[in-house]
């Protein structure tokens, strides 16, 4: 399906991407801290909602 170069150069770059990805979080940690602070919240806020959602829809199905 893919020829060896393109593996290669497919994991090359996805090494290269997570190395960047993970620098400028790590630059930019002081400024994550200070403006997203209750970020966290809202992320567990959408699971439960996706969560409730699912839980519905399952219980409206039978």
């Amino acid at each position: 399906m893919f020829s060896t170069g393109q593996l290669i150069f497919a994991a090359i770059f996805f090494i290269a991407f997570v190395i960047v990805i993970f620098y400028s979080y790590r630059k930019d940690i002081v400024l994550h801290r200070k403006y997203y602070k209750g970020s966290l919240y809202v992320l567990i806020g959408f699971i439960f909602f996706i969560i409730f959602l699912f839980v519905v829809k399952e219980f409206l199905q039978r």
